[in-house]
């Protein structure tokens, strides 16, 4: 794999820029125009906004608000798409579409180690939906079906080329004692399909995607199939399925730190779930939020928990925010600029990154009352945004070295991944 260095600061091709002031640039309404899709399109294409909802982001710019933004390199030569990025420690993870998980340095500066090697992957070559990581262990999730658990070894943190597979993979989602343990009870059995069943613990379809509990003993899975499974990871039991969750796949699921959990599908729907208490512990439904007019590709949380970030292919992010009472979500409104569907979000700090299939990564910051800005519009993909990870750049914040002209300020690295096979790396300054 190799790095291309991209030009700085990054901004759009159609405006020049002086290279010693970066000016933002500012989302825009969407068009009022819409494009027709039918029911059974890619969520990469765009659909219909939300016209009903208000739009958070105003027409005028904001000259207090700016954000000194470059990307500082371009990791190429992958065999195949990027769907996934988790960080761990010094490092970042990356899930393909054919099955590979690749590891690298997360500090691309790093010239010495600054190489990625593929640490682990399945004869089957499934593709890598999501990435979580807990201590020593990495649990995937798989196109096949299977989530996977791996035990991680990177000897001292110290990344070498010449050992490659290493990883040994130490289960997999059910496990063997989990499905025995099932089949000989009728209970255990659910209708998949017409004239065709299996137990419950198994996944059916692609599990799209994976998270971890607050008080990390708990592993949630989302699957295509409609569920969402609970997992204990001391032990690898599926403690819970949730059947027909939705009407249709589900994308993202979503955990609060108060047990709240958040599930957005292809059926336009993200529900909340919340656990009961008492002898049963069982995921009941909360409440069921409907305003998006398309499937729904990816949920954040706001690090308190308090407001909920869905995007979806009708081009917008709808903010949901917890109303007087503290009980329900009620919608805020829109951050909108995209162009074509939401494919990912992630939230750092007071920052909301998205990521879109028209090939762009956005910046977004929360204002006065409860208005956003886009801080900046990083371009530069050839392909379709389809993941994100991002975290706070403890050796740049605050430095004196970055304030410069700009005084004191956070620095945030972004990576973002695309089907364009590359992944890019993005710091942003922000004052």
């Amino acid at each position: 794999m190799g790095k291309i260095p991209c030009p700085l600061p990054f901004q759009s091709k159609q405006k020049s820029i002086n290279s010693d002031q970066f000016h933002p640039i500012y989302s825009d309404l969407s068009s009022s125009s819409s494009l027709s899709l039918s029911r059974s399109s890619s969520s990469l294409h765009s659909q219909p906004s939300l016209p009903s909802v208000p739009s958070l982001t105003p027409l005028s710019t904001h000259s207090e608000l700016l954000s000194n933004t470059f990307c500082v390199s371009t990791f190429t030569g992958l065999s195949s798409s990027v769907f996934c990025l988790s960080l761990g420690g010094k490092h970042l993870y990356t899930g393909t579409s054919n099955g590979e998980i690749l590891l690298r340095n997360k500090d691309p500066l790093n010239q010495e180690k600054n190489h990625s090697i593929v640490v682990a992957q399945k004869q089957s070559k499934s593709s890598v939906k999501s990435i979580v990581i807990f201590g020593d262990k990495l649990f995937t999730a798989h196109q096949d079906h299977k989530i996977r658990v791996w035990k991680i070894d990177n000897h001292d943190d110290d990344i070498e080329a010449s050992n490659q597979n290493y990883y040994k993979c130490i289960a997999t989602l059910p496990t063997l004692n989990d499905r025995c343990m099932r089949l000989f009870s009728a209970k255990n059995y659910v209708e998949v399909r017409r004239h065709k069943k299996c137990t419950w613990v198994h996944h059916v379809d692609t599990v799209s995607a994976l998270a971890i509990s607050s008080d990390n003993s708990l592993l949630y899975s989302a699957s295509w199939d409609r569920t969402f499974k609970i997992w204990r990871i001391s032990d690898f039991k599926c403690l819970e399925s949730v059947w027909n969750a939705h009407d249709d796949a589900i994308n993202a699921i979503a955990l609060s730190k108060n047990g709240y959990v958040y599930t957005g599908s292809a059926d336009m729907k993200i529900k909340i779930w919340k656990k009961e208490q008492g002898e049963k512990s069982i995921h009941t439904l909360i409440a069921t939020l409907e305003k998006h007019k398309s499937s729904v590709n990816a949920l954040a949380l706001s690090t308190d928990g308090s407001v909920l970030y869905s995007g979806a292919c009708d081009r917008s992010i709808i903010v949901w925010e917890k109303d007087s009472g503290g009980d329900k979500m009620v919608v805020s409104g829109a951050l909108r600029g995209h162009t074509k569907a939401i494919l990912c979000l992630c939230v750092v700090d007071d920052l909301v990154v998205s990521g879109s299939a028209d090939k762009t990564v956005r910046i977004w910051k929360k204002g006065i009352g409860k208005s956003y800005s886009c801080l900046a519009v990083l371009e530069g993909h050839n392909g379709p945004v389809k993941c994100l990870t991002a975290s706070l750049d403890n050796s740049n914040s605050n430095s004196n070295s970055n304030s410069n002209d700009f005084g004191c300020g956070n620095s945030y690295e972004v990576y973002s991944g695309s089907l364009d096979c590359d992944i890019k790396v993005w710091k942003i300054w922000v004052p």
